[in-house]
């Protein structure tokens, strides 16, 4: 796990933030390079898919040529909703972090554990990391929409 990885997903996250979009960042790092980055664009992008980890595995795959991320780790400031859940499965990536828990929607063990699953893979996941800022970020954007 590397926490400079974690504060680039954080900065992303910042820039979703100050564009008023929920702010959560993601990216896929490939023997300690990022290959891919990713933030929420879902509002003014009119779009349910624009998440951010999608927006990742998209630029990761584009880098790299290929779907299969095999080699890859996810960073992302938010625990995955089911969408990226089955992303990161189709996506072959063995290990993902994530900060905040999401008590509504995550797919990392919190409502259902999409990951573990009896699919053909089996991604590694650890959550919490860097919790208190990935957690201190969303709260601060839901606090300002009151």
């Amino acid at each position: 796990m590397d926490e400079r990885m974690m504060e680039r997903a954080l900065e992303l996250a910042q820039e979703a933030f100050d564009d008023g979009e929920v702010p959560v960042g993601a990216v896929v790092v490939r023997k300690g390079e990022i290959v891919g980055e990713g933030r929420n664009r879902r509002e003014k992008g009119k779009n349910a898919l624009y998440h951010a980890e999608l927006e990742a595995i998209d630029n990761a795959c584009k880098h790299l040529g290929g779907w299969r991320l095999w080699e890859c780790e996810l960073y992302v400031t938010l625990e995955p909703c089911p969408m990226c859940a089955g992303a990161i499965v189709n996506a072959r990536i063995p290990q993902v972090y994530f900060g905040a828990y999401d008590p509504k929607n995550g797919c990392c063990g919190s409502v259902a554990d999409v990951l573990n699953l009896p699919l053909a893979f089996h991604p590694a996941y650890q959550g919490g990391v860097m919790q208190e800022k990935c957690s201190g970020i969303l709260s601060e954007f839901f606090k300002r929409l009151r």
